[in-house]
């Protein structure tokens, strides 16, 4: 179990906890119907019954609202979860060397610098003579 992804520990819990709770509207739902059962007047009947109905939707929103945020939360772990291994992965990865000035040969060894050519000296003036 301790190898087991939380999200889905975390849905399996939502999904048994929605299954509690709907068991126990439902029981509610059969109370409540029961005294609608045993009423004298017709409007304490209907009164009942109104308060069945209403108890029981109530509860079966509360246990949809369960299962939506236990899948929300699912989600969101499961999310972050991936986030934190694309970053571990990308912080182990060897960051790129940067381009060295001399080129490498097939053996891995750095070839001889050439020095730089030089300019060509200018040709200096000559001085105009008056003849």
């Amino acid at each position: 179990m301790a190898e087991a992804d939380l999200d889905a520990i975390i849905r399996q819990l939502a999904k048994q906890q929605t299954k509690a709770l709907t068991a126990a509207v439902k029981k509610r739902r059969a109370a409540l119907q029961a005294r609608a059962a045993k009423a004298k007047d017709a409007a304490g009947k209907a009164q009942a019954k109104a308060l069945a109905t209403v108890a029981y939707e109530l509860g079966l929103a509360a246990a949809k609202r369960l299962q939506m945020a236990a899948d929300n939360a699912a989600d969101s772990y499961a999310r972050a979860m991936r986030k934190a291994a694309e970053d571990a992965a990308a912080a182990a990865k060897p960051k790129d060397k940067p381009v060295k000035e001399a080129a490498q040969d097939a053996t891995g060894k750095t070839a001889a610098k050439t020095p730089p050519a030089k300019k060509p000296a200018k040709a200096k003036k000559k001085a105009k003579s008056k003849a």
